[in-house]
């Protein structure tokens, strides 16, 4: 069972990113899928998140209009797609996968992403 996220990077403010969370061991389609951040100096923040019927049910005020989740069953992948870009964005990117029947928990190791002004 494994999470892996990839494409963050830096980026200038104004600019978009696409962060990928690819699972391999089971599918994503039965997990409640979130992404979380965590900025130097802060607490592990939830970004945004969607249950399994692919509804988006959280969502960071500071991200609204700017961020969404999205999943693609056939590469059993999801995606955060990240626009307008802000300086407060830079962090690593965690993805999460949580049943919400037998209590499996996944974590992906994360992925960094650089806003510079």
């Amino acid at each position: 069972v494994q999470l892996v996220e990839s494409g963050g990077g830096s980026v200038q403010a104004g600019g978009s990113l696409r962060l990928s969370c690819v699972a391999s061991g089971f599918a994503v389609s039965g997990y409640v899928m979130r992404w979380y951040r965590r900025a130097p100096g802060k607490e592990r923040e939830l970004v945004i998140g969607f249950n399994t019927a692919g509804i988006t049910t959280n969502i960071a005020d500071s991200v609204k209009g700017r961020f969404t989740i999205s999943r693609d069953k056939t590469k059993n992948t999801v995606y955060l797609q990240m626009d307008s870009l802000k300086p407060e964005d830079t962090a690593v990117y965690y993805c999460n996968a949580r049943q919400i029947i037998g209590g499996n928990d996944y974590w992906g190791q994360g992925t960094q992403v650089t806003v510079s002004s």
